[in-house]
């Protein structure tokens, strides 16, 4: 798992993600990066114990060094999993995570009452409901991966 150890939320997500793997018998390691020359150390640590897959934790530093994420995996055939399917329009391999129409809406709607006078802690604690699974069937055939017909019916999006 890639993530940036600098972003306060990332241990936690981590360590959700860490129990619940754990959970089904998957063991999770963290490559923390800070910056965007600590990438180099992380890839080099996957290089010596290849991972079965790589899950990439969503923030500024790791979208903005995502290419180089995208290349290490498509050169050492690690299928990688991301939390936007942006990522995989830009050529990750398959993504789940918040609908983006749906966050924009529940923001717009925080916003406008905040506007018409709401106090913002008087607000509630918005989350989605919607999640898309999106898959990138070009990187999949790159990695020499065949996905099942299954996963692609169950797929919101299907990039080929």
């Amino acid at each position: 798992m890639a993530l940036n150890s600098n972003n306060a939320n990332n241990p936690a997500q981590f360590e959700l993600l860490r129990s619940e793997a754990e959970k089904l018998g998957i063991q999770v390691q963290a490559l923390g990066v800070r910056e965007p020359d600590d990438f180099e150390a992380a890839f080099a640590s996957m290089t010596r114990e290849k991972p079965d897959g790589i899950m990439m934790v969503t923030d500024v530093l790791t979208v903005l060094n995502r290419k180089r994420v995208f290349e290490f995996a498509a050169v050492h055939r690690i299928p990688a999993m991301y939390e936007h399917p942006s990522l995989v329009r830009d050529g990750g391999l398959m993504a789940y995570g918040p609908d983006a129409a749906e966050t924009a809406n529940l923001v717009a709607g925080l916003i406008d009452r905040i506007l018409s006078g709401s106090k913002p802690a008087d607000l509630p604690f918005e989350q989605p409901t919607h999640f898309t699974f999106a898959i990138n069937l070009k990187t999949a055939k790159a990695l020499e991966l065949a996905i099942p017909h299954g996963m692609l019916l169950r797929a919101d999006e299907v990039i080929e």
